[in-house]
């Protein structure tokens, strides 16, 4: 498989896409979403399983979305995402509302090829009458008076990650991810950033070819070394919590979000 450079990547993605990530704690590719922003993208929907945080706030921020489907947008213990709750109160975003277990059966929904998953524990919640396209019917296989949500299969476009490392064959390692195999089977391609190349071919190890998603799912990788920077990603790299404090004082007013983007995603800064 041919290895991309992140600003190839990204025009991987057309405007218009449907596009998957996985919360903060899966391998969030930032170094990809930079080079998004800068490539000018426009009219994504963006879809997270379940949650985002700094990723989808940055896309938001920078007019890149038309719609999301989550369940939040949070900061950790900062609370929801500044320029997502902005573009909430203003209106300017199209939202629907979900929980992260219905996010999770859509999604499983495509990646076995049905039209909807079954589920319960939504039933009783205010959300169902937010969402008309989720719909309670009777259990069919029951006798009566067993109601049963029916939640939609989610096919994204591509699902977008970023995975420890993948071989030159284009098999993807992901370790005890197991969010990020539902993604990738579950989206028509997957546009993966990695932080190393390994030569040979990891599905030939039987230990590490259990926490491989193979080639067939993968649409392309780019080499990014700390491609999750600023969040942590896994035992490799902590979170930066400093620049994390210095993203919340900026995007706190679309004035101080400008100066952000223009240091940390358009500038130099942006593509190390």
């Amino acid at each position: 498989m041919q290895i991309l450079s992140l600003e190839e990547l990204a025009r991987q993605i057309p405007d218009g896409a449907t596009v998957a990530v996985g919360p903060d704690y899966s391998g969030v590719a930032m170094a990809a979403t930079r080079a998004l922003i800068r490539r000018g993208a426009r009219d994504l929907t963006l879809v997270t399983l379940p949650t985002s945080g700094l990723q989808a706030d940055l896309l938001v921020g920078a007019g890149a979305l038309k719609a999301i489907e989550t369940s939040a947008v949070a900061l950790g213990e900062a609370g929801a995402g500044p320029r997502f709750a902005a573009a909430a109160k203003a209106g300017t975003l199209t939202i629907r509302d979900a929980t992260c277990p219905a996010i999770h059966a859509a999604l499983q929904a495509a990646e076995k090829g049905v039209p909807f998953m079954p589920l319960r524990g939504v039933i009783g919640s205010d959300l169902i009458r937010m969402r008309d396209d989720w719909k309670v019917v009777d259990n069919p296989l029951g006798d009566g008076g067993d109601p049963i949500l029916l939640v939609p299969a989610i096919r994204p476009d591509i699902a977008l990650f970023h995975a420890p490392f993948a071989d030159e064959a284009g098999n993807v390692w992901v370790g005890r991810r197991r969010e990020l195999f539902t993604l990738a089977h579950a989206a028509a391609g997957s546009l993966v950033t990695v932080e190393e190349v390994r030569p040979g071919n990891l599905l030939d190890d039987e230990l590490l070819a259990p926490a491989v998603i193979t080639s067939l799912y993968v649409q392309g990788i780019a080499v990014a070394p700390r491609g999750a920077w600023p969040l942590k990603f896994g035992e490799r790299y902590p979170e930066d919590t400093a620049h994390l404090a210095e993203y919340l004082r900026l995007a706190a007013t679309a004035e101080g979000f400008q100066t952000y983007l223009e240091r940390w995603v358009l500038g130099p800064e942006g593509r190390r």
